[in-house]
């Protein structure tokens, strides 16, 4: 079970990575990447980076690749960010997650060709707010630094 502390840990660390690989990392083997989720240790010195990238499995690993060469930057980044006693050690795993269920998707609709999904939010069915969906916009200013 993770603590408090971990996950709010892992939230800052997945902000941070994914802002820097979106805007600042300028490797052209990382492109098409979204940083799906982190599992940090208790003790908050080793991260997983959940990443997911569209394309086949070369352009997969390719960009896996660049990612792993460029660890070294992106820990700095969240260094920068927290403020803890250690600076995680960054591993990245290729989450493919969204790729199941694109699979599970097209599945059912062979094996259901008459039904509709019936699973898409109308406007009016949406739970949050405008102001809701800024605070946690990915291009929203980031504070200074984050305590842990």
């Amino acid at each position: 079970m993770s603590s408090r502390r971990a996950l709010k840990a892992a939230q800052a660390i997945r902000e941070v990575v994914s802002t820097a690989i979106l805007l600042e990392l300028k490797d052209p083997r990382v492109r098409d990447v979204t940083v799906t989720g982190v599992e940090a240790s208790p003790d908050l010195r080793h991260a997983r980076v959940f990443v997911s990238v569209m394309g086949d499995e070369k352009k997969q690993n390719l960009c896996l690749h660049g990612l792993r060469n460029a660890a070294g930057f992106l820990q700095q980044k969240v260094g920068n960010r927290i403020d803890a006693r250690y600076t995680p050690r960054l591993t990245f795993v290729l989450d493919k997650g969204a790729k199941n269920a694109l699979a599970v998707a097209r599945i059912l609709r062979e094996v259901l060709p008459g039904e509709d999904s019936g699973g898409s939010i109308t406007s009016n069915e949406s739970t949050e707010s405008p102001a809701d969906d800024a605070a946690h916009s990915p291009l929203a200013e980031p504070t200074d630094q984050t305590r842990i």
